[in-house]
């Protein structure tokens, strides 16, 4: 069973009210769910802005175990602060394909990675780079 953290429409026409449910990705959209993690009002108030809540503590238990949020979801909860900004690909022109080259969230701009090398392990190229060494609490 794989679970979806995904918004269930309710509200009447032209006033729509979600709420943010973990469910099974094989239910419907406005069906069973496993549990109810909060809500999101698109609609501004009368602040002029849009009402969200959120069970943080629930959230980050689907989360970690394997829940996928669905792509307003995952929006939703990088406004929050739970989740890291998503992977945005640059668009070189309206109606074109896309380059794969991924774009600073903040700023809009694309990431210039030439003559960066990422390295997942540190251990794994030893000779190229000094291994970070810890603090050490010595008194």
């Amino acid at each position: 069973m794989v679970v979806r953290i995904r918004l269930a429409r309710f509200g009447c026409r032209n006033r729509p009210f979600y709420r943010v449910m973990a469910a099974d990705s094989r239910s419907p959209r406005d069906g069973k769910h496993l549990e109810v993690l909060g809500y999101y009002n698109p609609l501004p108030g009368k602040d002029g802005g849009k009402r969200m809540g959120l069970k943080f503590d629930r959230v980050k238990y689907w989360l970690s175990v394997g829940a996928q949020p669905s792509d307003p979801v995952q929006r939703i909860l990088f406004r929050a602060g739970v989740l890291p900004p998503p992977p945005l690909l640059a668009m070189g022109r309206k109606g074109g394909h896309r380059d794969r080259n991924p774009i600073h969230p903040m700023t809009g701009r694309p990431l210039d990675l030439e003559g960066v090398t990422i390295v997942d392990d540190p251990n794994a190229a030893e000779g190229d780079a000094e291994a970070p060494t810890e603090p050490s609490l010595e008194a």
